[in-house]
């Protein structure tokens, strides 16, 4: 094996487009830490530049066959490493510029969302209160004193005269009456 180390940036361009794999690993060593240093200096984010650093030196070998052997290969490190570097910022801004969108969007979305909530809360508590309004009278009482003021069986039966049975019995019909009108309507409104 040749020492690859004596070689000169154009010899080891013109063995790299032939296909040597030791051509491309002195390329490597000779500048990966002069390129990690400079990207560096640039973006700093040790994670980025050793993605730039990877990507770059992946493309090299891949599109071996394309390189100008008249050109130093020097630059041609450099320059890619600025364009990655400018892409990366691009792409930073972008992204930035998408996720305020995004918020904002999200942001507008949960006020309508909630203003729509709220409106559909207020038009089912009417609709329900039009519905116990309808209810026969005592049923209506009763229903009240139960939901409304928290009354248990025995304290309706005795602040209307009637027994804890009727009680239960007007609650059973209420109830019965309430979800048979009201459980189209709650389903539509919960949509």
């Amino acid at each position: 094996m040749a020492n690859y180390n004596r070689y000169t940036d154009q010899d080891l361009v013109t063995l790299l487009k032939q296909g040597d794999q030791y051509a491309y690993t002195e390329i490597y060593s000779r500048y990966i830490k002069l390129l990690y240093t400079f990207a560096l200096k640039r973006l700093p984010n040790e994670q980025e530049v050793e993605d730039i650093l990877h990507e770059i030196f992946m493309s090299l070998w891949n599109k071996r066959a394309e390189l100008d052997e008249s050109q130093p290969i020097a630059p041609y490190l450099y320059n890619a490493i600025r364009y990655q570097v400018l892409n990366i910022f691009s792409r930073k801004k972008i992204t930035d510029r998408y996720l305020d969108s995004f918020n904002q969007f999200l942001l507008n979305e949960y006020q309508v969302d909630e203003t729509d909530h709220l409106i559909r809360h207020n038009e089912l508590a009417a609709l329900i209160e039009n519905e116990i309004e309808a209810l026969p009278k005592k049923m209506r009482e009763v229903f009240n004193l139960s939901r409304k003021v928290g009354y248990s069986r025995k304290q309706i039966a005795e602040e209307l005269g009637i027994s804890e049975e009727t009680v239960k019995s007007h609650m059973h019909h209420a109830l019965k009456i309430l979800k048979r009108k009201l459980g189209t309507f709650i389903l539509l409104f919960c949509l």
